[in-house]
């Protein structure tokens, strides 16, 4: 995403230089080091691409081209085998001189239609054609931004098909046009496994698909542009779909690295690419195919020329692997955009590699008069159909077809093996659970009375104790949005069950996980994700903050058994709104609890609409297909305690008893099947539940 006037704007975090705090000083510090947790994603990520060299041989990069086209596949969750039909209408056009636009829809996949312009010259004989996909424009395909390299690439005789990205333009939530497809409503796609970046790719190969489709156009002499998340979908669609024969990203390309220092769009993450390659790579897999990175010299860190250059000195090293190969970075002085001297570079080498006219260098730009946005409007106003597929339809229609698979075991014998199953994706999923390190565990009775220690090297985590007195039956509490505290007054049915825990006797300890609290980065929120930032790094580098919480979870009862000695054999986790899901998962993988309570959270990731209320730590790409939903993950703590007290839908509604029961219909089969029915407890939150 990006930051720039005209733009839906994000500010990037600076990479600031700041000496890592010694556990020993840190628990006397009153600065707890908020960057301690994007030093550490930073150093994850560095640590994954260590190794990484440049292909000496064509069999090395064939090799090497082989592996990550199928690794970025995964990551995107597949591609269907068969293309759906376009069915292509035509919605009006609009006469200009020179050419004409017409306003297009087409059907990517079943039910999700594409809104598109084509911009189509007055000339004969066949054209080659461009791609053009939008940034973070308000206007996407109709902002004035990206009409302007329509128009010219028009005016100089190119077939052009402009398209919205799903989500954004006419394919929003709602019908208006400004709408931004990131965040809370990208995230709707992570539990289907489907996400944003991917979805786009195909997309963009069915846009191509249309318009070899059109008989104007020469099916072999088509290329794509965008700038800025554009440029990251120019990157994508160039690197996969091998019938673009000239790829123009422009101000976009860095490398992942760099975006760990940063706030991009949902758009833009691949889960996980920085466990199997780089951007260089991703770059270098259109590197025979006409391959120009544009960048601006003041645009930002993750993209900034030096950035940039990293990731081409990888494409150089590919290219001359090959005999005839042509690429080249043009360094333009300039704020972020895709202003009249990026186009000029563009028309260039576009006429060179589609037309096979000129040597490359910038063509003079026609004269170009721009439309009004909503003169371009596939549905104007609010003609849009009120069915049309949205970013959480679409989720949530993926989703509930994933869960239909899930069908409850008829026995106990088959459960236990289907568990086994689960548990090892469900670590899967979750990135994975590091090899214990060093606690390097400090006790600090006063003033807070608090456990410090490392879940991982540089990742410290406070365990706030009620008291130090070694505990006869111990309550871990988890609460990630600041609801719960020893030292201030609060309210809520969280601590008001804290407190009945704790006349009951149990001992209550409140652990403050990584990037949470006093541990969150600055700016980490974005729009309606409060932890938007370390979410995000956390996908590039494979690890989601689901897990990394978990983790945290099973290493502050480490740290409770070191300082204490042991630990009781009762042992509870509760997960206030929305650390729910963070306490389900902690006690699925760790048979020491013996009782996980959710507290007003998340009862299921399907959800037709935006989340709201929620983290998108939370939301692991593919755990709806390999593990389940919530209900599953508490299934797997059979038959072991699980309190459910009140739920709230994805959206954040508070849900009903029967409505909240009905969600859990998988788990209580399986207690069910352990003869422990009365141990899944499903009530209200402000019920006496205990």
């Amino acid at each position: 995403m990006r930051h720039k006037s005209g733009l839906i704007a994000l500010t990037a975090i600076a990479l600031t230089a700041i000496v890592l705090l010694p556990l020993e000083g840190y628990a006397q510090s009153e600065d707890p080091a908020p960057h301690m947790f994007q030093r550490f994603v930073q150093a994850q990520g560095r640590e994954l691409r260590a190794g990484d060299v440049a292909p000496a041989t064509n069999a090395e990069w064939e090799q090497t081209r082989s592996k990550l086209r199928a690794n970025l596949l995964e990551a995107w969750g597949g591609f269907p085998e068969t293309a759906c039909p376009l069915e292509p209408r035509s919605l009006g056009e609009i006469q200009r001189d020179g050419y004409r636009v017409e306003k297009i829809v087409f059907q990517t996949l079943p039910g999700v239609w594409m809104t598109a312009n084509a911009y189509v010259p007055e000339r004969t004989g066949k054209l080659s054609a461009v791609l053009c996909v939008h940034g973070h424009w308000a206007g996407a395909k109709q902002d004035p931004v990206v009409q302007s390299r329509c128009i010219g690439l028009a005016k100089l005789g190119f077939f052009v098909l402009c398209v919205d990205a799903f989500g954004a333009g006419e394919r929003g939530v709602g019908k208006k046009l400004g709408e931004y497809h990131g965040e809370m409503t990208a995230a709707t796609l992570f539990p289907v496994g489907r996400p944003l970046s991917g979805l786009q790719v195909y997309e963009n190969m069915r846009a191509v698909d249309y318009i070899r489709s059109r008989p104007e156009v020469d099916p072999e002499r088509i290329g794509v542009t965008g700038a800025s998340g554009g440029g990251n979908q120019t990157m994508y669609a160039g690197a996969f779909d091998e019938r673009l024969h000239c790829v123009v990203p422009t101000c976009s390309v860095g490398n992942y690295q760099a975006y760990l220092s940063a706030a991009c769009c949902m758009c833009e993450v691949v889960p996980g690419a920085l466990r199997f390659t780089e951007e260089g790579d991703v770059l270098s897999l259109a590197a025979a195919r006409g391959l120009m990175v544009t960048s601006a010299t003041q645009d930002a860190f993750q993209f900034s020329v030096g950035e940039a250059k990293k990731s081409f000195e990888r494409v150089a090293a590919v290219v001359k692997l090959y005999e005839s190969a042509q690429v080249k970075h043009t360094i333009i002085e300039s704020p972020h955009h895709f202003n009249q001297p990026m186009r000029e570079a563009m028309y260039g080498w576009m006429t060179m590699h589609l037309k096979g006219e000129g040597d490359g260098s910038p063509i003079a730009e026609p004269e170009i008069k721009t439309e009004a946005p909503e003169t371009l409007r596939c549905y104007p106003g609010e003609s849009r159909p009120d069915d049309f597929v949205t970013i959480p339809r679409f989720a949530a229609a993926q989703a509930r077809e994933i869960l239909a698979k899930h069908v409850a075991p008829g026995s106990l014998d088959a459960w236990k093996a289907e568990r086994a199953k689960k548990l090892v994706a469900l670590e899967a999923v979750l990135g994975g659970m590091p090899k214990p390190s060093p606690l390097k565990l400090i006790n600090e009775v006063d003033p807070n009375d608090a456990l410090y220690f490392e879940s991982e090297p540089g990742v410290p985590v406070i365990a706030e104790r009620a008291s130090n007195e070694k505990p006869a039956k111990l309550l871990l509490l988890l609460d990630l949005d600041g609801h719960v505290a020893f030292k201030k007054p609060a309210e809520g049915p969280g601590l008001e069950l804290a407190r009945k825990w704790e006349a009951a006797g149990w001992t209550i300890v409140r652990t403050e996980l990584r990037a949470s609290g006093k541990h969150a980065p600055p700016g980490d929120k974005v729009g309606n994700a409060p932890d938007h930032n370390s979410a995000e790094w956390s996908l590039w580098i494979g690890r989601p903050l689901l897990g990394q919480w978990a983790y945290d979870v099973r290493r502050t009862l480490d740290a409770l058994a070191e300082h204490h000695g042991s630990l009781p054999k009762e042992v509870a986790v509760v997960g206030i709104g929305t650390a729910g899901p963070v306490a389900l998962s902690a006690a699925a993988l760790d048979e020491r609890i013996s009782h996980a309570m959710t507290v007003d959270s998340l009862a299921s990731y399907v959800t037709d609409e935006p989340y709201r209320g929620q983290r998108l730590g939370l939301m692991v790409p593919g755990i709806l297909k390999d593990v389940g939903d919530i209900a599953h993950i508490a299934a797997l703590i059979a038959p072991r305690k699980v309190t459910i007290a009140g739920g709230v839908t994805g959206g954040g509604k508070a849900l009903d008893l029967e409505p909240l029961r009905e969600q859990f219909t998988f788990a209580r089969s399986v207690f069910s099947l352990h003869a422990t029915d009365s141990v899944l407890r499903i009530g209200d939150s402000k019920s006496s539940l205990d």
